[in-house]
C-alpha cells in the first residue's frame, strides 16, 4: 500500500503535464506555427518524445530500478517546462516543439507507474492496482486546466506562465517519488533471461492487449488533439470552454477507475475490451451528430471512458502473458507500439481536421475501433 500511495502522489503531479498538453499546446502551436496545418506538432512531438524514450526507459530501470529512472524523467520534464515558457517568451515554434518533446519523454517514465503498482500486490489484485495508480489523475484533471489557464499571463507572454506553474509540478513529483520503494526483482535485476521475445508476442493475449491499447489511445489522441482546434480556433468558443470540455474528458480518463478495475476483475479483460471499444464509438457519433457544446462534451466523456476500459484491460491482459524475468522486455515492446501509433496520430490531427473538419475525422476515427471490436470478439472465441 505505500508504493500505492507513492504512485497516486505521483501520478497527480505528472498529470499536469498531460493536461498542459491537451489544452494549450494545440492553441500555442496554432499561434506560433508558420501554417496552420502544423497547428498540432507540438502535441504530436510529445508523444514522439514519448515513444523514443520508452524503450531507453524500460531499459535503464532494468539496469538501475524504477526509483531512479523515474525522478530523472520528471526532472527532465520540469527543464522542458521551462524551455516551453522560453520559447513562448521569444516566440519560436521549433524551439516549442523540441520542449514539448522534452515533456514528453516524461510519460515513458509515467507509463511505469501501473506496472510498478502491479509488482506491488498479489497477481489477483493487479487490475485494482492499475487502477487506483490511474486515480492520481482525477485530482489534476480538477484543478489544473482551469489552474494553467488562470496564470497564464503569469511572465508575460501568454501561456509563459503555464508552463512555469507546469515545472514546480514537476519538482513536487520527483520529491514524491524520493519515498518509492523497489521491488525485489527490480533492485538486483532478473536473474533469469525468460523465453525469446518473439514467441511471447505471437501469443493472443499480448496481441489483443496491444492492439486494445494502442487502437484506445491512437483514437483518444486523435480526437483528443484535434478538440481544442476544432472548438477554439474553428467554432470560436472561448479558451475557458474548451478548458472545462478538456477537463471533462480527463475527469472521464480516470474518475471511472474507481469501478473498472473491479469491472475488470469481475467481468473479464476480452469484455471490458469490447465495453471499451463501443464508448470510443459512441464517441464519435454523438461528434457526427453536432458541434455545440453539449456534443463535444459528451463526445469527449464516451472518448475518455472508453480509453480508461481499453487501458485497464488491455494492461492486465498484458501482464498475464510474460513472466517476471520477462516483464522489461516485453512492457517496452508494448509501451513503444501504443505511443508510436499515438504520435502518428497526434502528428495527423492538425492535417485531418483541416481536411475533414470534425465531422469527417470523427468517421475516420470509427474504422479501427470497428477492427478493434470484431479482432476481440474473434480472439475471444479462439482463447477459449
Amino acid at each position: 500500500m505505500h508504493n500505492l500511495a507513492v504512485l497516486v502522489g505521483a501520478q497527480f503531479f505528472a498529470a499536469w503535464g498531460q493536461v498542459c498538453m491537451v489544452v494549450l499546446a494545440g492553441i500555442v502551436g496554432a499561434e506560433l506555427a508558420p501554417r496552420a496545418g502544423l497547428a498540432t506538432l507540438p502535441v504530436a512531438c510529445a508523444v514522439l518524445g514519448v515513444a523514443a524514450a520508452t524503450v531507453p526507459a524500460a531499459l535503464a530501470m532494468q539496469c538501475w530500478g524504477r526509483r531512479p529512472v523515474l525522478i530523472g524523467g520528471m526532472l527532465l520534464a520540469g527543464t522542458g517546462s521551462l524551455l516551453a515558457a522560453a520559447a513562448i517568451q521569444v516566440q519560436s515554434f521549433w524551439l516549442f516543439c523540441s520542449a514539448t518533446a522534452v515533456i514528453g519523454s516524461n510519460l515513458a517514465c509515467t507509463a511505469q507507474y501501473r506496472f510498478a503498482a502491479a509488482e506491488s500486490v498479489a497477481p489477483g489484485r493487479v487490475s485494482r492496482a492499475v487502477a487506483w495508480v490511474m486515480l492520481g489523475t482525477v485530482g489534476a484533471a480538477v484543478v489544473a486546466p482551469q489552474l494553467v489557464v488562470a496564470v497564464r499571463h503569469w511572465a508575460g507572454a501568454e501561456y509563459s506562465g503555464s508552463f512555469l506553474l507546469l515545472s514546480l509540478a514537476y519538482a513536487a513529483g520527483s520529491a514524491c517519488l524520493l519515498g518509492l520503494r523497489e521491488a525485489p526483482q527490480s533492485a538486483d535485476g532478473p536473474r533469469e533471461q525468460g523465453r525469446p521475445l518473439l514467441p511471447i508476442l505471437r501469443q493472443p493475449a499480448f496481441l489483443i492487449a496491444l492492439l486494445a491499447a494502442a487502437t484506445g489511445y491512437g483514437v483518444m489522441a486523435l480526437l483528443m488533439t484535434a478538440t481544442p482546434l476544432s472548438m477554439h480556433v474553428v467554432d470560436g468558443y472561448s479558451v475557458e470552454a474548451t478548458a472545462l470540455v478538456i477537463q471533462a474528458h480527463v475527469l472521464s480518463m480516470y474518475l471511472p477507475s474507481l469501478v473498472s478495475g473491479w469491472l475488470v476483475a469481475r467481468l473479464g479483460a476480452w469484455r471490458m475490451i469490447a465495453a471499451g471499444a463501443l464508448l470510443e464509438l459512441a464517441c464519435t457519433g454523438l461528434a457526427v451528430a453536432g458541434q455545440d457544446l453539449a456534443h463535444y462534451s459528451l463526445a469527449l466523456v464516451a472518448l475518455g471512458t472508453g480509453w480508461n476500459f481499453l487501458f485497464v484491460a488491455g494492461t492486465t491482459l498484458l501482464t498475464r502473458s510474460y513472466r517476471s524475468e520477462e516483464r522489461f522486455r516485453v512492457q517496452a515492446v508494448n509501451e513503444f507500439g501504443i505511443f508510436g501509433i499515438t504520435a502518428g496520430a497526434s502528428l495527423l490531427a492538425g492535417a485531418l481536421i483541416a481536411a475533414l473538419g470534425w465531422q469527417g475525422l470523427n468517421r475516420l476515427a470509427a474504422a479501427p475501433l470497428l477492427l478493434l471490436l470484431a479482432v476481440t470478439l474473434l480472439g475471444r472465441r479462439h482463447a477459449r
